[in-house]
């Protein structure tokens, strides 16, 4: 879910295949993500190591606590903006492109993507998605217009997968940003076999 990831080639496992939703699911059943690889092709990503926030160490400070109680937050009312958000071309390492959004827009609206809101006055300010399979959250991308809306947006999905027993959240790669939220490096392995546990 890196918003300016260290994208590696070498974590390429695969290039081709469609987005279609039984296709996008199979992948992230088998520890698999996409992003573009060039104008017609996807590329099938398997980091490793692989970045995971377990979901007893997402670390909130004073400031964050603080401004959860700022905002507002929904849940999966709008998956598109988010998306459309997550893709503004004028964010440095963006990857998001038309067909993604559209791939994605099908499986929230199948159930199986979905979105985290942050609101101010009204205004989308932050907010996340990913895909939930089993006891996996696969965090996808994530951002923000105001101070902490990003995060204010993880705090809430980490309360929501640990209330419905979730126990698996991926983030793709580990950066900065989200190690101060407490996201660690696992070896590939240790991330299939936790997958395997999940799903």
């Amino acid at each position: 879910m890196p918003t300016d990831g260290p994208v590696d080639d070498s974590d390429i496992v695969a290039v081709g295949a469609d987005l279609e939703p039984g296709t996008l699911l199979a992948a992230y059943r088998a520890g698999l993500f996409p992003m573009p690889f060039d104008r017609r092709r996807v590329a099938w990503f398997s980091p490793d190591p692989r970045g995971i926030i377990p979901l007893d160490g997402l670390r909130t400070s004073r400031s964050l606590r603080r401004s959860i109680r700022r905002y507002d937050v929904e849940m999966n009312g709008r998956f598109r903006e988010v998306m459309a958000a997550c893709a503004d071309p004028v964010r440095e390492g963006g990857w998001i492109n038309h067909a993604f959004v559209d791939a994605y827009d099908r499986l929230h609206r199948l159930g199986w993507a979905h979105s985290f809101e942050v609101i101010a006055d009204g205004e989308l300010v932050g907010g996340l998605y990913g895909v939930r399979v089993g006891g996996l959250f696969a965090g996808e991308s994530m951002f923000h217009r105001t101070t902490d809306a990003s995060k204010v947006a993880l705090v809430h999905l980490v309360d929501w997968l640990r209330d419905t027993q979730a126990t698996l959240l991926d983030v793709q790669w580990t950066t900065p940003h989200l190690e101060t939220l407490g996201a660690i490096a696992i070896p590939r392995q240790e991330y299939l076999a936790r997958l395997a546990q999940a799903v």
